[in-house]
């Protein structure tokens, strides 16, 4: 996604963690703790709202059990709007040159300014690449990102913690069990929200196949 008027912190990744993530464990694993947010065949209570003065409608529908955004510019946010700590995950992938997003402690709005936004972008003309935390952390084509047309899992892993004597949001991102970094927002930007997509232009295609989350404590 571009952010046009937004400012920019291109962001040295000084906190890149050592540790291996945790294996996936499916859904449908009652003590593994993740819940389904898409069953393939409904939107399940998921809202799309179209961006102002869009010049062609924006479409979100499923096609052979898959969640497939196309058309104008629009976001389709999650039922509940209270998450705060947790593991967020998402099988998806992106057309050549095309642009998408996926959000979470954003408030619903017609916009994209609102809420942390992990990129989904393999080959768009805006060089931040997927696993970025647009505005925060940007990732170029020198971190191999997904090949466009490729389904890969991103997973963002978002807790409250005891950072120093101070209260940060921390922020994990791996793609297929990958960590790519660890960042700590001092400011803790976004308190609490939906889960979300984008659908960034008409020349984007997003499918997404499968959405999980795993609510956490509060981090020590």
């Amino acid at each position: 996604m571009n952010r046009l008027g937004r400012p920019t912190a291109w962001l040295a990744l000084g906190l890149l963690a050592a540790f291996t993530p945790p294996a996936a464990r499916s859904a449908d694993d009652d003590k593994s703790g993740w819940v389904s947010l898409f069953d393939g065949k409904t939107l399940g209570g998921w809202e799309s709202l179209e961006l102002p003065n869009q010049k062609q409608p924006s479409k979100w529908e499923i096609i052979d059990g898959e969640l497939v955004g196309t058309g104008g510019q629009s976001m389709l946010f999650s039922p509940r709007a209270d998450y705060k700590n947790f593991k967020f995950r998402a099988e998806v992938k992106i057309n050549n040159k095309g642009n998408s997003g996926m959000y979470f402690r954003t408030p619903k709005g017609n916009t994209f300014m609102n809420g942390y936004e992990c990129q989904i972008n393999s080959t768009h003309a805006d060089p931040i690449r997927s696993g970025s935390i647009y505005t925060f952390v940007h990732l170029f084509n020198d971190s191999n990102p997904p090949k466009p047309d490729t389904f890969f899992t991103q997973e963002v892993d978002v807790q409250d913690i005891n950072f120093r004597g101070k209260v940060v949001t921390r922020i994990r991102v791996s793609i297929d069990g990958k960590l790519l970094y660890e960042f700590n927002d001092f400011a803790q930007t976004w308190k609490t929200g939906h889960f979300a997509f984008q659908q960034h232009d008409p020349g984007s295609r997003v499918t997404i196949r499968k959405i999980e989350v795993m609510e956490l404590p509060a981090g020590k």
